[in-house]
C-alpha cells in the first residue's frame, strides 16, 4: 500500500529546544535508533533499506528536490531480515550511497518527528505529516508542517533541498 508524506528537512542548532517542544506538548518518544540508509541504484524514484534498532524497513519513495515542503509518495516494507536483503539487493542493483545517522523520533498524532545527527553533515531536524495512520487530505499535511515549522521557527536559509544521501553524494 501507498502512502503520501509532506516533510521538511532543515539544519538545526535548535535541537534542545525543539525537543523540549515535543515533550512539553506530549509527544511520543520512540527511541534514539542508530540508521544505516543503504540506498540502491534503480531506474525511477529512490529504494532504500534502513537498518535500526527501532526501525527496519524497505522504503520506495518519489519526491522532488525543492527546499520547504515537500510531497513524497512511499511504500513502506518491514524488514525481519536485512542483512539477507541487504545482500539480495546489493548483488542485483549495487549501492549508490549509504547514510548512517543517530536518530531521535517523535510521535504527535499522525506526524513524525526526526533529529538527526550525521557525521559530517551536522544536526537537522525533520517533520513528516503523513496519511498513513489516518486519512487525511495533502492540505491537511501540509498545514500540519506549516505548523511545526512555524513552531520551530525553521527559517528559509535552513530549509534543505537535497535528501542527506544526495548531500554525501554532492560531498564525494
Amino acid at each position: 500500500m501507498s502512502f503520501i508524506n509532506i516533510e521538511i528537512k532543515a539544519r538545526t542548532e535548535k535541537t534542545a529546544q525543539i525537543r523540549q517542544y515535543l515533550l512539553n506538548r506530549g509527544a511520543e518518544f520512540r527511541g534514539i535508533d542508530g540508521q544505516t540508509d543503504t540506498y540502491f541504484n534503480v531506474p525511477n524514484g529512490r529504494l532504500k533499506l534502513r537498518e535500526g534498532n527501532i526501525e527496519n524497513n524497505l522504503i520506495w519513495y518519489q519526491r522532488s528536490n525543492q527546499a520547504g515542503p515537500k510531497q513524497s509518495d512511499f511504500i513502506l516494507t518491514p524488514v525481519p531480515d536485512a542483512a539477507s536483503l541487504k545482500q539480495t539487493l546489493t548483488n542485483a542493483l549495487g549501492i549508490k550511497v549509504t547514510v548512517v545517522k543517530k536518530r531521535e523520533i517523535y510521535f504527535i498524532g499522525n506526524v513524525k518527528f526526526h533529529l538527526d545527527e550525521l557525521d559530517g553533515l551536522g544536526n537537522f531536524v525533520e517533520v513528516e505529516a503523513s496519511n498513513k495512520t489516518e486519512d487525511l487530505p495533502v492540505e491537511k499535511l501540509q498545514e500540519q508542517c506549516e505548523y511545526y515549522r512555524k513552531a520551530f521557527e525553521i527559517k528559509d536559509e535552513d530549509l534543505l533541498q537535497y535528501s542527506y544521501s544526495d548531500m554525501l553524494l554532492n560531498k564525494s
